[in-house]
């Protein structure tokens, strides 16, 4: 069955997709607002409210809302990206309705207490200190700062220790109220009831939420200058990160771009980075491309580690698979095993009926409409290896790629 889509009075949109022979509700809220909607002196407010959004509402208090799903067998979680929010929960279909209440109440009535601000801050000081001392996570939220310097996009989801410290009541309080628009919002679920069995608690809960307004304003991508950096770290191996800019969620280039890079170093170990660097060199342990698409631009970077005296000729490398792509022609037989291999990991994915239920969200708030498997794979079909050639000629240029370097300070 496909899904279901049911826009509410208050203009918050609700897609549901009925699964049988499961026992188990998906739900989530989503909010089309992210790290990049943060203004100067705001930076990890986004993150943060999703932290407090478990600390206190006007009802609760923190332990009954950590409480309230547990005690039933579920988990409540949450996450933030550079342009989503996302609030969800897994239950036992028997409880859907708690789980949609509890959603919208930590969704729309938190209340930030200063004394849990204060808990709390000291939590993602130290979630800071995780992600900065492991080089893997560190690099990549450098060269997101290289790629889209002095923008929005480039700022740590978490913010800096200085905005952190800085947050009070009334900040949260005024990031919602610049960003509340109910729009775009949608409430996503996957289970064996019905649309109707879920309007039933939607209506009861999410529609007594009013209607809010409030008009977009991101900050425009700005120029790209590419640059090379390198630090020296305590650590053992060379960490890696090439990055540049590619294409936005709504350009016709971001599926084969994204075929593409699954070509280059996507989660294969056929992939021509682990190809080269892993098996034919013995280089690396693991090697890895990536593909983000946002609303206005997007971002190709790659990363892996090795031996500090092998950096130089691991980058000849990489850089030599690059221009291979640019060169050379796929064949007809290495285009279609492209094409058969990410169809694929696509299919398997879906089977995770929480990723999927995410995927729904997301896709709605992006395109308003949720494409079959079928449609994906046609487009996938339709990807020609001239187009890959003239893709990679366009994002995969080592004249335009920034490059940031770890070396080990001993």
């Amino acid at each position: 069955m496909e899904y279901e889509l049911v826009e509410l009075s208050n203009k918050i949109r609700v897609v549901h997709k009925q699964v049988p022979h499961t026992k188990v509700a998906h739900c989530a809220i989503m909010l089309d607002i992210g790290s990049r909607d943060e203004k100067a002196g705001q930076e990890g407010i986004a993150h943060f409210w999703e932290h407090m959004a478990f600390k206190g509402t006007n009802k609760r208090r923190a332990y009954h809302i950590i409480n309230r799903l547990e005690s039933l067998g579920g988990e409540l979680n949450a996450y933030t990206t550079k342009e989503k929010i996302c609030f969800y929960a897994t239950i036992l279909d028997k409880h859907l309705d708690k789980s949609v209440e509890l959603l919208t109440d930590i969704t729309f009535n938190s209340i930030f207490p200063e004394a849990q601000i204060t808990k709390e801050r000291q939590v993602i000081l130290e979630e800071m200190s995780m992600y900065l001392d492991d080089p893997e996570d560190a690099i990549q939220d450098q060269l997101d700062q290289q790629v889209f310097k002095g923008h929005a996009l480039g700022e740590n989801i978490l913010g800096t220790r200085e905005s952190v410290n800085r947050f009070a009541t009334e900040d949260f309080h005024t990031f919602l109220q610049d960003n509340m628009d109910t729009s775009r919002i949608v409430l996503s679920s996957m289970g064996s009831y019905s649309m109707t069995q879920l309007l039933k608690a939607v209506r009861k809960y999410l529609e007594a939420i009013p209607m809010l307004s409030q008009p977009r304003v991101r900050q425009r991508v700005n120029g790209f200058a590419p640059s090379i950096l390198t630090e020296s770290r305590d650590i053992t191996q060379a960490h890696i990160g090439l990055g540049t800019r590619a294409f936005n969620i709504y350009s016709d280039n971001r599926v084969p771009f994204f075929v593409l890079n699954n070509i280059l170093g996507g989660n294969s170990m056929t992939s021509k980075l682990n190809l080269s660097l892993r098996e034919k060199y013995g280089l690396v342990y693991h090697a890895e491309s990536n593909f983000q698409a946002f609303s206005d631009t997007g971002m190709f970077s790659l990363f892996y580690a090795t031996e500090p005296s092998k950096v130089k000729k691991s980058l000849e490398i990489v850089y030599r698979e690059m221009e291979r792509l640019k060169m050379d022609l796929l064949g007809v037989k290495q285009l279609q095993t492209a094409k058969d291999q990410i169809k694929g990991q696509l299919a398997i994915s879906e089977e995770n009926n929480q990723n999927y239920m995410l995927m729904m969200a997301k896709s709605i708030l992006n395109f308003n409409k949720i494409e079959s498997l079928d449609a994906v794979f046609a487009k996938i079909d339709s990807v020609s290896a001239v187009l890959l050639q003239e893709l990679a000629n366009e994002i995969l240029d080592r004249d335009k790629m920034c490059q940031l370097t770890y070396i080990p300070n001993k």
